[in-house]
């Protein structure tokens, strides 16, 4: 698991946030050898060059153009370079880790269909949430605790946050349609039956399954747990700081804190999707 890489180029190497072992980005000797082995160096990176291929062809409103069959010279050139610095990336972690599977935690789907015209071979789990436990999380106040300034995660309105649940998931129904394989898991699946659900990913990802492969989680029903070490995310949720036995259980608290107005306006702004997953249970 290397974190939500669609920031590395920001969070790390710009504002040097702190990787989830806890050392500053630029401290921390895994990514100075991956930074290394995938440029010679994080200092050769202009950061800047890929912000600016990143406007032109990693936007959600980029997605109808690069689901096309064709595209453009000038975008197909953009994107060819954008994504040549997410392959060397990778092929960089994959040598450093010695690990066969890279996992990218960014959760853009603009950023899946950029890799999806390259000749990784890229396999997108999907994970779905209901959007209204989705549109309470996003309007609560989180501290970003691997900024050295005080910093929070990005908040949304109820009615925000919808339209970005729509958008997200139906980009990802629409990723499923094409070559890209894509496996879609209900977090609420995953955090009732954590085993299994990791079988189902590990078979998707094409990584065999070894006796005592999961002895990292333990415990059925709502005593599930996972023992986790550090590791070196680049960025992403602040859970990822945790360490030790952490309790899994679901974090259902939308249903009793977020004000009726709210979820019933986010229901009914994603009711479609929320019945195709399954979600729609009597009155909101």
């Amino acid at each position: 698991m290397a974190g939500e890489l669609v920031h590395v180029w920001q969070r790390g190497l710009i504002e040097n946030e702190r990787c989830g072992c806890g050392a500053p980005f630029a401290d921390c000797p895994f990514w100075g050898r991956v930074g290394s082995a995938a440029f010679g160096g994080w200092r050769t990176v202009d950061v800047h060059r890929i912000a600016t291929l990143r406007a032109l062809v990693d936007r959600t409103r980029r997605i109808p153009a690069l689901a096309r069959p064709s595209l453009p010279d000038q975008t197909r050139r953009d994107l060819a370079e954008y994504t040549s610095y997410y392959q060397r990336l990778y092929q960089a972690i994959a040598a450093t880790s010695g690990c066969s599977v890279v996992v990218d935690s960014s959760k853009h789907a603009s950023l899946a269909f950029c890799l999806s015209r390259t000749d990784l071979d890229l396999r997108v789990i999907h994970v779905v949430r209901d959007s209204r436990a989705v549109a309470y999380s996003w309007s609560t106040k989180v501290e970003r605790p691997e900024s050295a300034a005080p910093s929070f995660m990005t908040r949304y309105t109820p009615t925000r946050a919808a339209a970005e649940w729509n958008l997200q998931n139906g980009a990802l129904a629409l990723l499923a349609r094409s070559r890209t394989p894509v496996l879609r898991v209900r977090y609420e699946d995953l955090v009732s039956a954590v085993a299994p659900t990791l079988e189902r990913i590990a078979e998707f990802a094409g990584l065999p399954i070894e006796t005592g492969g999961f002895s990292f989680v333990g415990g059925s029903g709502q005593s599930q747990w996972a023992q986790l070490t550090p590791a070196h995310t680049a960025s992403g949720n602040p859970m990822r700081f945790r360490t030790g036995k952490i309790t899994i259980r679901a974090d259902d608290r939308w249903q009793t804190a977020m004000p009726a107005r709210q979820r019933r306006a986010v229901t009914a702004l994603t009711l479609p999707m929320l019945s195709h997953y399954g979600y729609v249970r009597g009155a909101a």
